[in-house]
């Protein structure tokens, strides 16, 4: 049975796929904004990564350790005449660079989910990125609504479907390309296949490997709260591949979910709807680990946001001085990508906050490659589809520039809680 969260809260599904068409100016009105002039020096040498040709809409996308394949999820345009799938399927495809360094586009797609199956939150494996982590119903889901965040009427609806697991496989075209010549091993069939890595009861998604593969962080809807709170309740575990062992991390009232580790695998980032205020809020928190170096809970727990906006998709960058997120702050017409300053001995009100993007219709769920040259997102910024009155999502990547996003930051006044933007040029 398919479970309804009427909070603002979300997986790490695509929500821009049901958010209402964009409005010109990113703030409901006025000229469009030119993203091109607005968003260097931070980001530049933009491209998009999936074709509306290829696929209706594609996103959550994040690269394997040394960024030469991404995993990423869509819906694929059908034939002509045929309805088109009712769920996200997953898939990975490898990262096609220029000579000088830039991303230019994605090698040929490879479909790794189950026919039919609602799909989120995919993963690579860190020393073996040709096993690949991901949410799956691996069968149709019992209700047509598959997981997907959706806002209708004022409210924010999730769903959390109860078939959903944390799946593995490998995926041997990735095998392929990184071991040329190679005689490719005798695969059994169970690793071909995507199976759940742990099976309990209830929705379980929302998942990431630790640095060395041994922890898996989750996300579990448990049921006995959720009755208690009159809507699904989910809650982050760590789950030990050494020993079985899952243990709770964080176990607020209200969704958790969304988690990372840092890249040091000391803290993990991760939003909530600690307020139940059907809003969401970034939070970080440092991990307490046992004598076996198992995460055993949390040392102390630092929000990154305090406000009266959705704010979603958090995710780390390499050098851990900053997170960037995706936030309503413009409105829910039109989210954008902003970072937040990560220093947690630092009140909230003196972390600087600097907005990314600068587009009108969304953009959301960035992530970096581990060198931090690159990020890709989520945009409704490329050209529209006949037919179609906005751009639909797909995955775009650009060269971050680090050091312009800490300049900028820098120029924040003390007690200013305005995001900076850049200037135009």
């Amino acid at each position: 049975m398919t479970r309804t969260a009427t909070a603002a809260l979300l997986g790490g599904l695509l929500l821009s796929a049901s958010l209402s068409p964009a409005q010109p100016g990113g703030s409901g009105g006025g000229d469009p904004l030119e993203w091109q002039a607005l968003e260097p020096p931070v980001l530049g040498r933009h491209v998009q990564l999936t074709p509306r040709e290829r696929f209706l809409r594609a996103g959550e996308q994040y690269f394997n350790a040394d960024a030469t394949w991404v995993i990423f999820q869509a819906i694929p345009v059908p034939p002509a005449g045929v309805r088109p799938d009712a769920h996200y399927s997953m898939y990975v495809a490898e990262v096609m660079y220029g000579d000088d360094g830039d991303l230019v586009g994605l090698g040929e797609p490879v479909l790794i989910s189950p026919p039919g199956s609602a799909n989120t939150c995919g993963w690579f494996h860190p020393l073996r990125p040709w096993e690949v982590m991901f949410g799956s119903t691996l069968v149709p889901p019992a209700e047509h609504s598959g997981p997907g965040y959706q806002r209708g009427e004022g409210r924010y609806v999730w769903q959390f479907p109860s078939e959903m697991e944390v799946v593995t496989r490998v995926v041997p075209e990735i095998w392929r390309a990184m071991h040329p010549g190679q005689a490719e091993p005798a695969w059994e069939a169970h690793q071909l296949a995507a199976a759940p890595i742990f099976e309990r009861p209830g929705y379980d998604a929302e998942c990431s490997w630790s640095a060395d593969g041994r922890f898996v962080l989750y996300a579990n809807v448990d049921d006995e709260k959720s009755a208690r709170l009159g809507k699904p309740d989910a809650d982050i575990y760590v789950y030990d591949t050494r020993t079985g062992r899952h243990t709770p991390i964080v176990v607020a009232d209200g969704y958790d979910g969304g988690p990372f580790f840092s890249p040091d695998g000391g803290w993990i980032c991760y939003r909530s709807d600690r307020r139940g205020d059907n809003e969401l809020q970034l939070f970080v928190g440092e991990l307490d680990f046992d004598d076996d170096g198992a995460p055993a809970g949390l040392k102390r727990e630092i929000a990154l946001s305090d406000n009266a906006y959705v704010n979603w998709a958090p995710f780390w960058h390499p050098s851990m001085g900053f997170i960037v997120y995706a936030s309503s702050e413009v409105g829910h017409h039109n989210y954008e990508v902003f970072a937040v300053q990560f220093a947690p001995d630092t009140p909230l009100k003196d972390l600087w906050r600097v907005r990314i993007t600068h587009a009108d219709g969304f953009d959301g769920l960035p992530a970096f490659s581990a060198n931090g040259r690159h990020m890709l997102w989520v945009a409704q910024r490329g050209p529209l589809a006949e037919g179609e009155q906005r751009a639909s999502s797909q995955i775009w990547g650009a060269a971050f520039d680090a050091g312009a996003l800490l300049r900028l930051g820098a120029e924040r006044a003390p007690g200013d809680d305005r995001p900076r933007t850049l200037p135009s040029e």
